[in-house]
């Protein structure tokens, strides 16, 4: 494939001082082009001239890589294993152990303290969660009982869950109608952490806990049977509304909860987004664990936009935010495909194109290494106003 006049220009430059089919590496590449006094090379720090993580090798005679096809490889013929049915534990009993392990990617943060110290008391005290989505509520509470060595139980919430998911069923196994424990009797049982995930999506059928909410015991009336919780036992809950539904449209398929079931909970606790310095630790963590160490200030970057963009949703600026888990997305598209532009790009399509073209713009006057060009950015009518004009 030919280079365009400019492409064979830096070819033949960089050539000249690094040798034909030299290999550069990201920072080499733009030093050079501003020794050079070139524009940036976007096309050279892609496939097919990336040969590894932020490295890139010239190509000879204005020709491209071509890639290496694969070897077939012949698979060993595997062997029949047989199973001894009486060592197959039956799918309905748990684990012995329900300790959640810690995540060495996760960074404490916001009420991560007030929660450790709850779960670690041992006493029952049932704790309401809310916050915006993917800042690490659900996280949070898991590392908290993984901290505590507490047991812990997650259940997540649809508007189709009801007393037998929650309590116990009856169900055919072997040809025999047995009875299945729900997980909140099992973690009552057991004095474990019961979290109940995503609870703003639930229906009135959620009104069956009640008793369970109020620290005490719970009567199972198809098996003729009280539960009675065991020491430790708690109840935790996570929700993107306080309650009282989405009015801005936001979360859909959340309800209103009836009062007297949230009045259960004594304290409500209202989980941010993570500080600038905390994110930046948390992107610099999964940087580390994708074995990246070469990426510059892309964290720092992301951080700053993720947080000019936050503030101007929350003076009304704009109605779409950047969450924590989304930069963490973005993290691991990076690993994947070794382009910024590429990465931010796959991950914000998910907006409509105005605020996706917008988003894009805005990372772009954060981060000069990544161009939007005339074309991408030619849709836009108004970009968001307040804290994020000045960088538009």
């Amino acid at each position: 494939m030919n280079l365009s006049p400019a492409k064979k220009r830096f070819v033949d430059l960089a050539s000249a001082k690094y040798g034909e089919g030299a290999v550069m590496t990201r920072d080499e590449v733009k030093a050079f082009v501003k020794e050079a006094d070139l524009g940036w090379v976007s096309w050279f720090v892609r496939a097919p001239y990336r040969v590894g993580t932020g490295k890139f090798k010239l190509p000879v005679n204005g020709d491209m890589i071509t890639p290496v096809k694969p070897k077939k490889v012949k698979l060993p013929v595997m062997k029949k294993i047989e199973v001894d049915e009486e060592s197959v534990v039956a799918y309905h009993n748990p684990p012995e152990n329900l300790i959640p392990e810690k995540d060495p990617l996760y960074v404490p943060f916001g009420n991560f303290n007030d929660v450790y110290t709850i779960i670690k008391s041992g006493k029952y005290y049932s704790v309401f969660i809310t916050g915006l989505s993917g800042n690490g509520k659900t996280f949070m509470v898991e590392q908290a009982c993984a901290k505590a060595k507490r047991e812990y139980f997650r259940v997540n919430i649809t508007v189709e869950t009801d007393e037998d998911d929650f309590l116990g069923h009856y169900a055919l196994i072997d040809g025999n109608t047995v009875w299945q424990d729900g997980p909140v009797v099992k973690a009552m049982e057991r004095g474990a952490i019961l979290l109940l995930d995503e609870i703003d999506l639930a229906s009135s059928k959620i009104m069956c806990l009640q008793p369970v909410l109020e620290g005490k015991g719970v009567y199972l009336k198809k098996v003729n049977r009280f539960v009675s919780p065991s020491v430790g036992f708690n109840v935790l809950a996570t929700a993107n509304t306080k309650g009282k539904g989405s009015e801005d449209g936001r979360f859909i398929g959340t309800n209103i909860l009836n009062e007297a079931f949230l009045e259960r909970f004594p304290i409500t606790v209202e989980q941010e987004y993570p500080s600038m310095s905390v994110e930046r630790k948390i992107l610099d963590k999964v940087f580390a664990s994708l074995d990246i160490t070469e990426y510059g200030d892309f964290a720092e970057k992301l951080v700053t936009w993720a947080d000019i963009i936050r503030k101007t949703f929350y003076e009304g600026g704009i109605d779409e935010i950047i969450a924590t888990r989304r930069l963490v997305h973005i993290v691991n598209a990076y690993a994947i495909f070794g382009d910024r532009k590429k990465a931010i790009e796959m991950c914000i399509a998910r907006f409509d194109d105005d605020t996706k073209t917008s988003f894009l713009d805005l990372y772009s006057k954060c981060d000069s290494e990544v161009v939007v060009t005339e074309e991408s950015t030619e849709t836009v009518e108004e970009a968001p106003k307040d804290e994020a004009s000045e960088y538009m």
